[in-house]
């Protein structure tokens, strides 16, 4: 499991770990500190989950443009 502040390799990976935060907040059995620690690292993930999300879409918007005599260029994303 990556360190509290780290980003997880993948989304798949981010995916993994926040629905186990989710769980362990579920439960109802941690100490308040470690839960809102686990909280707050949740709200991180989610938010990388969005970017990357919102990059994908981005990505597929590109690829499906309508103007098709546009010239091709990498995608390059704004926040990495």
């Amino acid at each position: 499991m990556p360190k509290k502040n780290e980003a997880p390799a993948s989304f798949e990976t981010a995916l993994t770990e926040l629905e186990h935060i989710v769980n362990r907040l579920e439960s109802g059995s941690l100490p308040l500190e470690e839960a809102l620690n686990e909280f707050e690292r949740g709200v991180q993930l989610a938010r990388q989950g969005q970017t990357k999300l919102q990059q994908a879409e981005q990505r597929v918007q590109i690829l499906l443009a309508d103007n098709e005599d546009s010239p091709l260029e990498p995608f390059t994303p704004d926040a990495e």
